[in-house]
């Protein structure tokens, strides 16, 4: 990718302050852009800022809770204020835990349908304002290859998901006219920030998920966020409506044989 991608654009980063999006806002920022780093607790905006100051690029930090239309309006308005837009948008943020639906309190399962479904389209809708009077922009969304099959523990993550990726190839239909590009990102298991905690609390979980990965490793940040800047960027100028799956093989279907025609122990189950 050119050096200068983003040269005169402006990001705006839900969750940009660590893991995934801090990995995102930091390709952005190398590659040109200004950054707009959003979310409820600002104490985890200091790593984006020493990082931007290092390298060169602007940075803004803002408070905003996703779930709540008017603090995601007044993000919006702060990126106005100092950077004049929004060229590209990319929905990070989320909510998830492990919770036997059972157990699930109704509060629990709101929350966070608020946060990694409704806040998507509150942000998706303010930016797109913005993008259409700029001739165009790039909203990129993170899902999960759960959103298609489900997962037992994460019903209110799966629902939302789902949510995800039905209103990426809906408002990247309505809003192709606009020169508005949405697309979303489908990532398997990565180490990130606090994933360990929340996705595999008990001891040999998280040799369990290794186990069911082809490639046999986890992903990273950072190859997770390459394929979420390319489809950000004017590289990726034809692409639209469409959900990336980034897993290293977690959702194929386990093979009978190996290359070699020797039966395959299978996997641990998904």
């Amino acid at each position: 990718m050119p050096a200068d991608a983003f040269r005169g654009k402006t990001a705006f980063v839900t969750g940009g302050g660590t893991g995934l999006g801090l990995a995102v806002a930091t390709r952005l920022g190398g590659l040109g852009a200004n950054v707009v780093c959003a979310s409820r607790d600002t104490a985890h905006h200091a790593e984006i800022v020493r990082r931007g100051a290092d390298a060169g690029f602007g940075v803004l930090t803002v408070a905003m809770d996703q779930r709540d239309a008017k603090s995601v309006r007044e993000a919006f308005r702060a990126a106005d204020d100092r950077f004049g837009g929004v060229d590209v948008l990319v929905n990070n943020a989320a909510g998830n835990f492990i919770r036997p639906s059972l157990l699930l309190a109704p509060k629990g399962f709101a929350t966070v349908i608020d946060i990694a479904l409704n806040g998507v389209f509150y942000c998706s809708r303010e930016a797109a304002l913005r993008m259409k009077e700029r001739g165009g922009g790039a909203i990129v969304n993170v899902s999960a290859p759960y959103a298609a099959t489900g997962k037992p523990g994460v019903v209110h993550s799966a629902c939302a998901k789902a949510g995800v990726e039905s209103m990426t190839r809906t408002l990247a239909s309505e809003w192709a006219g606009l020169g508005i590009r949405v697309n979303a990102v489908s990532p398997g298991p990565f180490f990130s920030q606090g994933a360990a905690d929340r996705l595999w609390p008990e001891d040999g979980m998280e040799e369990q998920v290794r186990a069911q990965i082809p490639l046999g490793r986890f992903g990273t940040t950072e190859e997770v966020a390459d394929v979420l800047v390319w489809l950000a960027s004017p590289m990726s100028a034809w692409v639209t409506g469409a959900v990336w799956v980034i897993d290293g093989g977690w959702t194929l279907p386990e093979p009978f044989f190996d290359a070699e025609g020797a039966k395959v122990r299978r996997r641990t189950k998904r």
